[in-house]
């Protein structure tokens, strides 16, 4: 196999741990090159990451012929950007999650890169974790029998604004983020879902802006029907008392608990018994999908998450939110 040579466009806090190192660490695969626009802050990565290259402009960074494949790593309002000009480049890209602000913009990335014939992958990264293939895993072999039901509870504490300057964090700032915590947050769980009891067809909800801190919608509830016939509902709130992340799968013999972002033990729950399943992540989160992706690049096997599935998480949002986004036109 060949060294997939990745740059990244946008070294900020999510590549420190999270993804970054990934890069690195998997085999056949080696990041030569970060770029963001403040240069300064691109060369303390590089140097601290012995990374070899660095650049403040992105295009300089896509254009380099050591760069194989690119991560976007920005928010999302500059995806649809630089995913084009990766497909115009002909270079692989690797985007961030969300994928989008909205549908649309998936549906652009997805057609410039199909028209460029260059994959385009997209961290959701759970697909590739042990801890949600072993809830796949106990779906798909009838542990809980036919699957009836998922419930979906997220709840969070208030964001607090920057005190020096009185301003939020980009997530819910919808210009840059599409919206609020919701899309940030949710969009994990909703491609979880899509993932291991497949497509949703049809999703209805309702939004509000309680806490009134910001222009995004802080509380959010939905109702889900999935192709296969599931049903389900969601709820996730933003300016709560106190933090709490549950999943429940419910099937005809029994249930499956987990959290989407915690580490608390799977729950698998039968008449008999409740078992315990002790699964944690791994440091360097997205690594496994990373490892993924660089093997379908020189040939081997094929990534859990593309664009194709990634735009339909997006869609199930847009249709959660749909009517929330009219009003506050």
């Amino acid at each position: 196999m060949k060294t997939i040579r990745w740059g990244i466009i946008g070294c900020g806090n999510v590549t420190e741990v999270k993804s970054g190192p990934g890069f690195q660490n998997s085999k056949n695969s080696q990041l030569v090159a970060v770029m963001r626009r403040n240069g300064d802050l691109a060369k303390d990565y590089a140097l601290r990451h012995n990374v070899p290259k660095w650049y403040d402009d992105a295009q300089k960074l896509i254009d380099d012929p050591d760069v194989d494949a690119v991560y976007v790593a920005t928010p999302p309002a500059f995806h649809k950007e630089y995913t084009l000009k990766c497909a115009q480049a002909g270079k692989p890209v690797y985007v961030e999650k969300p994928m989008a602000r909205n549908f649309e913009e998936c549906t652009a990335m997805i057609e410039a890169c199909e028209n460029a014939g260059v994959p385009l992958f997209v961290a959701y990264y759970r697909r590739a974790l042990d801890r949600f293939n072993k809830v796949k895993e106990l779906i798909d072999s009838g542990e809980i029998g036919e699957v009836r039901l998922v419930t979906v509870v997220l709840y969070r504490k208030a964001v607090k604004c920057d005190p020096k300057s009185g301003e939020f964090p980009w997530r819910v700032i919808p210009e840059i983020s599409g919206g609020g915590q919701f899309l940030d947050l949710a969009s994990h769980t909703l491609d979880t879902l899509d993932y291991i009891l497949g497509p949703i067809k049809e999703a209805v909800g309702h939004a509000g802006n309680q806490a009134k801190l910001y222009e995004a919608e802080d509380i959010v509830t939905a109702s889900l029907s999935f192709e296969s016939g599931v049903k389900g509902t969601g709820a996730w709130c933003f300016s709560s008392f106190s933090d709490y992340d549950m999943n429940e799968i419910v099937g005809s013999r029994g249930k499956i608990s987990f959290s989407t972002y915690g580490e608390e033990p799977i729950l698998l729950t039968t008449l008999e018994k409740t078992t315990p399943l002790h699964i944690l992540k791994p440091v360097h989160i997205q690594q496994q999908l990373i490892q993924v992706i660089v093997n379908e690049l020189n040939g081997v096997g094929v990534s859990p998450s593309k664009g194709v599935s990634a735009a339909r998480t997006t869609w199930v949002m847009d249709e959660i939110l749909k009517n929330y986004r009219i009003r506050r036109i």
